[in-house]
């Protein structure tokens, strides 16, 4: 999930590149150790990494077209299960899952 959501945030930025500290103060997990998870996704060759000229010592991240497109295959695959639960679900039990699901996203650390 951390990688997805650095991989969203980037995304977002795209085609501009984003600082460490930025993707920091974006993620949904603060505690996450960024650096280790954009070294992770460049190895899988989903984001570029490269020194900022403004600053040597920062680091700007940016999307890889590799990255691009496996978000588009998640996207789809989203849309799909929204899909089946749209047409599977009525809308009370809609209302339902949706608190459910608020009331475990408020006991998320």
């Amino acid at each position: 999930m951390q990688q997805f959501n650095i991989l969203r945030i980037l995304r977002g930025q795209h085609p501009k590149s984003a600082s460490i500290n930025t993707l920091k103060e974006r993620m949904l997990d603060k505690m996450s150790d960024v650096s280790r998870l954009v070294e992770r996704l460049r190895k899988a060759e989903l984001v570029e990494r490269k020194s900022c000229e403004a600053d040597r010592r920062a680091v700007d991240v940016k999307i890889s077209p590799k990255g691009l497109q496996l978000l588009k295959v998640i996207d789809e695959e989203i849309y799909a299960l929204e899909d089946m639960l749209k047409n599977s679900l009525t809308d009370k039990e809609v209302v339902q899952l949706n608190k459910l699901l608020d009331k475990m996203l408020s006991a998320y650390p």
